[in-house]
């Protein structure tokens, strides 16, 4: 099939919709995702890029999105927090001749790390891209993220290898990116995965987790959920963590390093 540009429209899920990202909303999309936490893990550059003031992150996003391709804000559906703003990702480097494109430009509200909310985002990203005739999706992260990529493991994307010295960080550094991609003879399985992660959560809608206090780096160390409490991996709480379902499609089966990635690292903060 011959890859077409899919159109910036609404998507939909259980969970949450993708609205086309637009400058009216940058001030909503800072009170989710402007935090030394989200930073930490390489979103956006790295902790230097964070700006805490709104006037200062709306220029910084100005410059950082791919305003010409397919970006998305996440929005909660259902619940106390209807309509919220909890993040955001990205279609980007849109290639429809080799039919290929990148799922990146991702973070959330720490508040929804580990609920339903990245595996939603990613399985309506991806259906949208291969539903278009793209064979392959590109994800990664900054090399040293290490919670990011097990997290971008636990979707059942494929471990593609490092790029060296890829880009500078905004503290002058220079990343490394490991780099992932879904292909779409891969697609169903990996779908099957995602749609099989989302049916074993009970609630009907996402409730914020309370956090703790960040740790050194910025990272979450713990925080009780609102709701939905059970035991998570290795000896953690999560919020409705279900564990791969019997007979799941591969890519389900490395759900548990992905789910703790999630709760600890925002499920991918990736670019």
């Amino acid at each position: 099939m011959t890859a077409l540009r899919p159109h910036s429209l609404t998507l939909t899920g259980r969970f949450v919709q993708l609205q086309p990202l637009g400058s009216a909303v940058l001030p909503d999309l800072h009170r989710a995702i402007a935090r030394p936490e989200v930073f930490a893990a390489g979103f956006g550059g790295g902790p230097a890029s964070l700006h805490r003031d709104v006037d200062g992150f709306i220029q910084w996003a100005d410059t950082y999105f791919q305003w010409e391709s397919l970006p998305y804000v996440v929005r909660l559906l259902g619940g106390a927090h209807d309509g919220d703003v909890v993040g955001t990702t990205t279609l980007g480097d849109i290639d429809v001749v080799n039919e290929s494109v990148h799922l990146g430009w991702t973070a959330y509200d720490p508040r929804v790390w580990g609920t339903a909310v990245n595996a939603e985002t990613k399985l309506l990203v991806l259906g949208t891209a291969f539903d278009n005739g793209f064979g392959r999706v590109k994800i990664q992260a900054d090399a040293i993220n290490e919670r990011s990529r097990a997290a971008i493991l636990g979707i059942g994307a494929t471990f593609e290898g490092i790029l060296r010295r890829d880009r500078p960080r905004a503290d002058g550094t220079w990343r490394d990116s490991a780099v992932y991609s879904i292909l779409a003879d891969e697609w169903p399985a990996v779908r099957a995965g995602l749609e099989a992660r989302l049916g074993a959560f009970e609630s009907r809608f996402v409730s914020y987790r309370s956090l703790r206090k960040a740790g050194p780096g910025g990272t979450i160390s713990g925080g009780g959920p609102q709701s939905g409490v059970r035991s998570g991996v290795n000896g953690g709480s999560a919020p409705d963590l279900p564990e791969a379902a019997p007979g799941a499609a591969p890519g389900s089966t490395r759900a548990a390093a992905g789910f703790d990635a999630e709760r600890n690292a925002g499920a991918d903060t990736s670019q």
